[in-house]
């Protein structure tokens, strides 16, 4: 007689989604949390393990655990942004909450699932109790088993930079592609790379048999950021944090809990893009007053800066400063330096003219002349304009033309120095009226050794959006950290970049089907500040040779394609004066939005999304392609019933290309009403947008 010995399996717990489709299945094996994830009864997620290793605070999290209790819970409820892609939003899901024991140490914690129709949430918590009270981790061991050898959109997994192309591959092979990628992107002033096979969340794959699954996390607080690292022979990601100056991952004190780790799981591109999974994992809005929080329209004295006819820096004579206006007296002005009073008042101007909300102004203040990659502690004091920047006088003449200036911030990564000056500057930005910061992080972090990813780091971004709440501020961070929903819980985080934007065009690093891939993967957290509408692409008339690989009818559309609240018309007055019919059109677009259909998209190829503006009748409709053309049939069913709109149609020509003919575009104008069908054209590398405005009787 021979004797089978079986690994023990504690009894499976399994929760589903409200319709029934998304299975996730918890169990105990060989004292290891496991847990698996099945649509419609086929697996997504096979059996992976659950758990933390410890560098401080007794032995790891990772086994020795029986079942203590478990318990379940529904939730369905609806709540209202501040500012979104729909007026309403709902939150319904089940929940099941495991209590495990680790009876060798006496310790417990709890693994809690929540799982929508459109994916899950799942998270560590930590109670308060004798034995788990401060601890550190060396890692979390967050599995994620895939079912196949999946095909993949992937940035490489870093401690300080998002700034990539994304890659289409298959996941078997990103670590062959991994050197070629990193190789495009050395030029980046801070990026810190950990393994031949990690990526970035969000992670967005698609299967053989269709369906689409997303990874990210969701309402990082007080926890390092997650990337994800491939073993490429199991198929299998495991979560891997970003480290702090020590090396550790995060110093926790119970009661606490990890952010949300999370899978997006749908049968459709578009319903990737209709999910609300990140923001419904997030708290709601710890904002008592939000009426101050407007989305921004706005243009500003930067382009001519990233295209290289203007500078940020006010002089080239010194070599170092010290933030002494003294150093400025005895030199020469280069004539270049961009935040001068003459330009920020055409700038003015110009968003007077054209409804816009703000115009930004980047290189107002002192330090510009040696801050950029020195690794410098004390860099700006955020409050000392140059010798040709009038703060009082710009910011009164900006009002008395019903326009608000707004504020921008480079840290250039010194996080400390931006601490120890932020109440005195945001206390004059109260004083001249300024009601949102753009806040740059471009550089190494300081304190020395940490990285922009870091516990430490997510920490102060998080203190910096609290501080600007208290001041009625705004907050554009970029070099941020992703987003992960936290705009629900404090929405006057009205925009992020943690990708690259428009700037990149500029300098002939960015490719058609980027603008197609990002609404997938980086607006999965929140909305970004892409800085779209350079009308202009041939970039020679500020002295560069780089040419934007979109059409001009392209740019238009990502004011609809690319959700934010803070939308920038990126290009100059004298630019848009070329093209007033097609900036008609950014003058026009809403930013807050009643609601939001997707009507036809596939991840890196095309997308067209319409949206009704919020407190009005009008819709707007955005499509954008990669290298390739695309046909659209939208059908109309949308609208209004019995209503007729006039439909402003802003698309490629016939012989448009991003590549040869980017400027070939046509304004024209028909009566449509609901039931009717638009049969519109994007050219390779472009796309189309369209306005619709009711006709009154």
């Amino acid at each position: 007689m021979m004797l089978l010995v079986m690994p023990f399996i504690a009894a499976a717990q399994t929760v589903k989604s409200p319709d029934g489709n998304i299975a996730v299945t918890f169990t105990i094996d060989n004292g290891r949390p496991t847990y698996s994830v099945a649509y419609k009864d086929k697996d997504v997620v096979k059996p992976s393990h659950l758990g933390l290793q410890l560098s401080k605070g007794g032995k790891d999290l990772m086994d020795g655990f029986t079942v203590r209790d478990t318990k379940t819970a529904s939730f369905n409820d609806t709540w209202q942004p501040v500012w979104g892609e729909e007026a309403a939003i709902r939150n319904n899901y089940n929940e099941l909450a495991v209590t495990l024991d680790q009876k060798a140490t006496e310790r417990y914690i709890v693994v809690r699932f929540r799982v929508y129709d459109d994916g899950l949430g799942l998270r560590y918590e930590f109670p308060r109790q004798k034995n788990l009270v401060y601890f550190t981790l060396k890692e979390e061991k967050t599995e994620f088993a895939m079912t196949g050898d999946h095909t993949a959109w992937w940035i490489p997994g870093d401690y300080d930079t998002q700034e990539y192309s994304w890659t289409k591959s298959r996941l078997s092979e990103i670590r062959g592609l991994m050197p070629a990628v990193l190789k495009a992107h050395e030029d980046n002033l801070s990026w810190t790379t950990f393994s031949p096979t990690g990526v970035q969340t969000t992670l967005q794959m698609k299967t053989d048999d269709g369906l689409y699954v997303a990874i990210h996390e969701a309402a990082l607080v007080n926890y390092s950021c997650m990337s994800l690292d491939l073993d490429d022979k199991t198929m299998t990601f495991t979560s891997h944090l970003t480290p702090d100056a020590q090396g550790n991952k995060g110093n926790l004190q119970a009661p606490c809990h990890s952010p949300w780790r999370t899978l997006r799981i749908t049968e459709s591109a578009t319903g990737q893009l209709a999910s609300r999974l990140t923001l419904n994992l997030n708290e709601p809005c710890k904002l008592s007053d939000t009426s101050w929080i407007k989305p921004v329209k706005y243009c500003g004295v930067w382009w001519e800066m990233i295209s290289g006819r203007q500078t940020w820096q006010y002089t080239d004579d010194l070599p170092s400063i010290n933030l002494n206006l003294d150093d400025y007296n005895s030199v020469k002005p280069n004539g270049k330096h961009g935040a001068n009073n003459e330009e920020v008042r055409r700038y003015i101007d110009f968003a007077a003219a054209n409804g816009l909300d703000q115009v930004l102004v980047e290189g107002w203040n002192v330090g510009w002349e040696d801050w950029a990659g020195n690794m410098k502690d004390y860099v700006f004091d955020f409050q000392t304009p140059y010798p040709d920047f009038d703060i009082k006088a710009l910011n009164d003449y900006a009002h008395s033309k019903g326009v608000r200036l707004m504020m921008h911030h480079e840290t250039s990564g010194s996080t400390r120095n931006y601490e120890r000056h932020l109440s005195d500057a945001f206390t004059l930005m109260n004083r001249y009226g300024y009601n949102a910061v753009k806040t740059g992080y471009v550089g190494n972090i300081l304190p020395y050794g940490e990285h922009h990813y870091s516990q430490w780091t997510v920490n102060h971004y998080q203190y910096v959006l609290e501080e600007a709440a208290k001041h009625h501020i705004m907050v554009n961070g970029h070099e941020a950290v992703r987003p992960t929903g936290i705009c629900r819980t404090w929405p006057n985080l009205v925009g992020n970049e943690s990708a690259k934007g428009t700037e990149y065009e500029a300098f002939g690093a960015s490719y058609p089907a980027h603008t197609t891939i990002l609404p997938f993967t980086r607006l999965h957290g929140g909305p970004m500040d892409y800085t779209p509408g350079v009308l202009e692409t041939d970039l020679s008339w500020a002295g560069n040779s780089n040419k934007l690989n979109t059409t001009l009818a392209g740019q238009l559309a990502l004011y609809v394609t690319l959700y934010s609240p803070l939308q920038m018309a990126a290009d100059t007055p004298e630019n848009y004066a070329k093209y007033m019919d097609a900036f008609q059109f950014i003058r026009d677009v809403a930013l807050d939005w009643q609601r939001t259909e997707y009507l036809e998209a596939e991840i890196g190829e095309y997308l067209t999304i319409a949206r009704k503006e919020k407190g009005g009748d009008r819709w707007f409709i955005g499509c954008k392609t990669n290298e390739n053309a695309h046909n659209s049939v939208i059908s109309l069913n949308f609208l209004d019933p019995g209503v007729k709109y006039t439909a402003t149609i802003y698309a490629d020509g016939k012989k448009a290309s991003y590549d040869k003919n980017p400027k070939d575009y046509t304004v024209t104008s028909r009566t449509v009403k609901a039931g009717d069908k638009l049969k519109l054209t994007a050219a390779p590398g472009g796309g189309f947008a369209v306005s619709l405005t009711p006709i009154k009787k």
